[in-house]
């Protein structure tokens, strides 16, 4: 540029017009090479590769619809004569099956591929899936989608058939679905259906499937200690069942059915008017052996029926469902309607329905104690609203009957009761005469209608909370006139001693007890001032108390507290 300012023209413009394109281009190449040069920076991360979460699933989109259209196909699937086009790639990257073939073995080198034993349905449903990693499983379909996928090693078809069938379990269907697990070596399903008919073992032995048994499948079924009966009657009848609906085959094996039916455990009566009445056992020697194993067992007494041990004298445990802790009613400070539910896995209290009525536990109004053995209800103690008493009531179920048996030494109400070595006690209480809570304690053998007095807690207890665990008993808290206790004493039957145990957090009475995987759960009860929501769990292996996570919505004692089968 001259003085003027003017460009200049001609050669000598044409340079300089082209220097200043050559330092703009190599400006430009040194600003290339540095952005490529890593420069770092104090406290800088470096960043992370980008990454397209939808290039997968896109890419293996556009390939189904490749193979649909029958695009860079490679192979030919035939089942049942049914052509199934796709890729080797694709299906040796999803299935070890396919990836074996096409890798190692001679169909590699082929274009077309028979499969033998494959379901055309089951194929044409498994390639999709490869491709679209869907598949709907319905009952029409599972019995060959599951074979199928088992075959081409596509686990997770495998496992969505199984998920599928366990959840479609029900009595009239669990023999076959059971069966079909084991045939398919599915170990999951076939566990998951064996404990299913264990749990539901009465509505099972009505269903047809049943009855199409063999007799070994019977034998192992009834077999099992973990067998979920109301009484040994229903196994019973159902054998006798199982035998006369084909009679002339299969009365030959009676005698070894039988073997697995724990005859003593039935009551003397059933085993007097129906079993040996049973045509079929008056003709069957072996069986008359297991009927007079019976009827022994129930002539012994005491220790004499404990020692006589046979594979028939051992009840039966059963492996329930999932147990939630249920607490109904009580005061908060009236009686109430409300019931709670504790979901031991969940770790939560849920309200369910309410009852009907308000309602507290059966020590109000009548304060009695009330136990259970061998299916009959024993009402001890109590307040017939004048005197407090020691008769002992028995209802039998069976006969929709109540009777009296022996009374108590001691009139008791407010009592805890509790069954322990076939033996029911009773716990401390109040007797209205001296004015003094108890620290007695008795206990009642149904065998020889008789009460004995065992040695005394070390301290007084009217309204405490008793349970058994591992073969103790355990006296929880309790009052003594005004003095609510926290203390907790144990009872061991062999050395027919009570001992201290940890002491509870906070002191209760008229609190629910009862056990559960080896641990005591204390619930609610009221200090002596108000009621209490929250729940203790005491452990024996290490003696001590810990408070349950969460508490009740409400304050309450005198409340049922029991353990039942969580709702599937």
């Amino acid at each position: 540029m001259d003085a003027l300012g003017t460009i200049p023209s001609g050669d000598n413009g044409m340079e300089k017009q082209g220097s200043c394109l050559l330092l703009r281009y190599a400006s430009q190449n040194s600003l290339d090479e540095s952005s490529q040069k890593h420069i770092p920076r104090p406290g800088s991360k470096e960043k992370p590769p980008y990454r397209n979460h939808h290039h997968t699933h896109r890419a293996f989109d556009i390939i189904n619809v490749m193979r649909k259209q029958n695009l860079l196909c490679d192979v030919t699937l035939v089942a049942e004569s049914v052509e199934v086009p796709a890729h080797k790639m694709v299906l040796a990257a999803c299935s070890p099956y396919f990836y074996a073939m096409f890798t190692s073995f001679e169909e590699s080198k082929l274009e077309r591929i028979t499969l033998q034993g494959v379901d055309s349905q089951a194929l044409q449903l498994l390639v999709d899936y490869v491709y679209s990693s869907e598949v709907h499983v319905t009952e029409d379909n599972v019995q060959v989608l599951l074979p199928a996928a088992n075959l081409l090693q596509l686990t997770d078809v495998r496992d969505a058939c199984c998920d599928f069938l366990q959840a479609q379990l029900h009595p009239t269907n669990c023999l076959g679905i059971r069966a079909f697990a084991d045939l398919h070596g599915c170990l999951d399903l076939l566990t998951h259906g064996e404990t299913y008919i264990e749990q539901h073992f009465p509505e099972v032995v009505e269903c047809e499937e049943f009855l199409t048994l063999s007799h070994q499948q019977v034998s192992k079924l009834i077999c099992s200690d973990r067998l979920t009966v109301p009484s040994e009657e229903k196994v019973f009848e159902c054998v006798i069942g199982w035998v006369h609906h084909d009679l002339h085959t299969r009365q030959v094996y009676l005698a070894e059915l039988m073997e697995h039916v724990r005859l003593p455990l039935m009551s003397q009566e059933y085993l007097v008017q129906r079993v040996e009445e049973e045509p079929l056992l008056k003709a069957n020697l072996q069986c008359k052996d297991y009927l007079i194993e019976a009827l022994k067992y129930h002539l012994l007494k005491g220790e004499q029926k404990v020692l006589f041990k046979t594979p028939r004298t051992k009840p039966r445990q059963p492996v329930g469902l999932p147990k939630v802790l249920l607490v109904v009613g009580g005061q908060a400070p009236k009686a109430i309607r409300s019931v709670e539910c504790y979901d031991f896995k969940e770790e939560r209290w849920y309200q369910v329905a309410e009852m009907p009525t308000r309602r507290c536990s059966v020590f109000l109004p009548t304060r009695a104690g009330l136990s259970v053995i061998s299916g009959r209800v024993y009402a001890v103690g109590g307040f017939n609203g004048s005197l407090r008493v020691r008769t002992v009531d028995v209802y039998d179920p069976t006969l929709d009957q109540w009777t009296s048996c022996a009374s108590m030494e001691a009139r008791r109400s407010t009592l805890g009761v509790a069954v322990l070595g076939n033996c029911i006690y009773a716990v401390g209480g109040y007797d209205g005469a001296s004015r003094q809570c108890l620290s007695s304690v008795e206990s009642y053998n149904p065998e020889t209608d008789t009460w004995c007095s065992i040695s005394e807690m070390s301290a007084r207890r009217s309204g405490a909370g008793v349970g058994v665990l591992e073969g103790t008993l355990y006296a929880v808290g309790g009052h003594d006139g005004p003095l609510v206790r926290k203390s907790v004493e144990s009872y061991n039957p062999d050395s027919k001693s009570w001992n201290p145990v940890a002491d509870m957090s906070f002191c209760r009475r008229n609190a629910g007890v009862v056990a559960m995987n080896g641990v005591l759960y204390v619930v609610g009860g009221d200090d002596g001032s108000s009621n209490l929501a929250s729940v203790e769990v005491y452990s024996p292996k290490t003696d001590s108390w810990t408070m349950l996570p969460s508490s009740m919505s409400i304050g309450r004692s005198y409340a049922g507290v029991c353990i039942i089968d969580k709702p599937m």
